[in-house]
């Protein structure tokens, strides 16, 4: 027990000002405090309803629970929010303009913080599990996920308010690895050669006069449980199973050092799951930004035989499990701040293959992970392109249809491009793999229509056939794209060639 001082999530609250720029530690709702920011709300609406303007904007490692990004977007206490966010209140707030939404790379938002590009800290919240005392120095040791923690705590200019959570077990110290990548004029190469190898420290040191109180609390996590796969998600698993062998056989791909990434959701871990099913894929390591269920259950079987991550993003009952467990693990699980758990360097050094969520993918190879029908902000680039970028293999999965079938998930062009074609690699869905390495344009577009749902593949031939003529490369017919997104479409009731005059040059 610390001899700093105690105080309730209203007085820290309290402290916290119109206009200030609060930072947030966690790593999804994994890690992410959850007292003080109810109290916040609470504040905000109080002075809201005696005619007093309450904002502050929020910078976080990534989306957190719903009683921060929920809570506050509700009361309207949110000027500015970087840089993602899963949360549906908050989403409604960034699409109706009440929220200033700034999407960013994971990779670069402790760095921006240093560079000082996204202002100065005023006040930061982290969540601890243990707090050490240690002269004038305090070691903070983490919960289920970091973030920017260690970065909030060098920078935050009025103090940090920790809470300390007693709901987590303290056999989760000794599970991070803290370490903050040098500004670019200084930066040493960031010297991590295998998944769970440790460079920097279990703790988070902190001056003991930048802290401004702790506040004691017993919250579970908000992490929920994911939905159970659907046959579409599992006969994509088994569709990326497949050509992951296959590259392991034409030596694309080392069997004996296979390396994944595994994107945010139940999409995504539906993938895993199923390419852990797979008996003729490999036990394999996992260094990636979310470990979510089906990885736990694969570590426990050995089928994972490695995992480093950015957040532990289990339900509250399985962490649970995890953390009674934690012997067993501890030398094949390591936790790490979002700088580090996305970082480029170590993705392209580990010849990582990445899997990530596309909202939709065009013909030329573009894939959009952001925009609903362009302009429709769902959650964030999030730390997509930090892994498609450098990865080794570069993979995207979607059902070939969205909206009961009424909307193809493969386009013409689509709305919003957040990946080109010169990363991404291969798409699935559960129609196959489309393999758009080495391919020329048309090429590309043949293998995404095979994979796209029958009825629609006409319509995309159809739009491809119109480019033909001049190599098959990115000519639009704008008119024609545009229809392929309206929700409503019914299939077969237009032809692509009306819009033949439309084709840009």
């Amino acid at each position: 027990m610390t001899t700093l001082p105690r105080m309730t999530a209203a007085e820290a609250a309290a402290l916290i000002a119109h206009g200030s720029l609060l930072a947030v530690g966690g790593f999804g709702p994994a890690g992410s405090p959850k007292a003080i920011t109810p109290a916040l709300a609470e504040k905000a609406r109080r002075e809201h309803e005696a005619g007093r303007p309450f904002k502050i904007d929020i910078v976080t490692g990534a989306s957190i629970g719903a009683s921060c990004d929920g809570l506050l977007s509700e009361v309207d206490a949110i000027d500015r929010r970087l840089p993602f966010s899963v949360n549906k209140s908050l989403r409604e707030a960034f699409n109706s303009g009440r929220v200033r939404y700034t999407d960013l790379n994971l990779s670069d938002n402790a760095g921006h913080l240093r560079q000082g590009l996204t202002g100065n800290i005023d006040w930061g919240i982290i969540e601890a599990v243990a707090i050490e005392e240690c002269g004038e120095k305090l070691r903070i040791y983490p919960t289920a996920g970091i973030g920017i923690a260690p970065t909030i705590c060098r920078l935050a200019r009025r103090g940090i308010l920790v809470e300390l959570n007693a709901w987590h077990s303290t056999n989760m110290i000794g599970l991070h690895d803290i370490y903050e990548i040098e500004d670019p004029w200084k930066r040493t190469p960031v010297r991590i050669t295998h998944p769970t190898e440790r460079i920097g420290q279990i703790y988070i040191e902190v001056e003991r006069r930048r802290i401004t109180g702790v506040v004691e609390t017993n919250l579970p996590d908000e992490s929920r449980t994911m939905t159970a796969p659907t046959e579409a998600q599992k006969n994509i698993g088994a569709h990326m199973a497949d050509f992951l062998v296959w590259n392991m056989r034409r030596g694309y791909v080392g069997s004996d050092r296979l390396v994944l990434q595994s994107g945010v959701g139940s999409a995504a871990n539906a993938v895993v799951g199923a390419l852990g099913e797979s008996p003729d894929v490999p036990d394999f390591c996992i260094y990636t930004e979310v470990f979510q269920e089906e990885p736990l259950r694969l570590l426990r079987e050995g089928r994972i035989r490695q995992a480093s991550t950015g957040a532990l993003t289990i339900s509250p009952e399985q962490l649970r499990v995890l953390m009674a467990e934690m012997e067993r693990h501890r030398d094949r699980l390591v936790v790490r701040p979002s700088e580090i758990s996305n970082c480029p360097e170590i993705i392209a050094r580990l010849g990582i293959c990445s899997l990530n969520t596309a909202i939709e993918v065009d013909l030329y190879g573009h894939v959009n992970s952001t925009k609903i029908c362009g302009t429709y902000m769902m959650n964030g680039v999030g730390g997509s392109c930090d892994f498609t970028t450098s990865a080794m293999l570069a993979t995207f999965t979607c059902t070939s249809t969205t909206k009961e079938g009424r909307v193809s998930s493969i386009v013409p062009f689509c709305s919003h491009v957040d990946h080109t074609e010169h990363y991404v690699d291969a798409i699935a869905t559960e129609y196959g793999v489309a393999d758009l390495r080495s391919l020329s344009a048309v090429e590309r577009a043949e293998a995404l229509i095979a994979i796209a749902h029958p009825d629609y593949r006409p319509l995309l031939r159809e739009y491809i056939d119109l480019s033909r003529p001049r190599g098959g490369h990115t000519h639009h017919v704008l008119s024609a794209a545009f229809a392929m997104h309206d929700t409503y479409l019914r299939k077969g009731d237009m032809r692509l060639t009306d819009w033949s005059e439309y084709i840009l040059d």
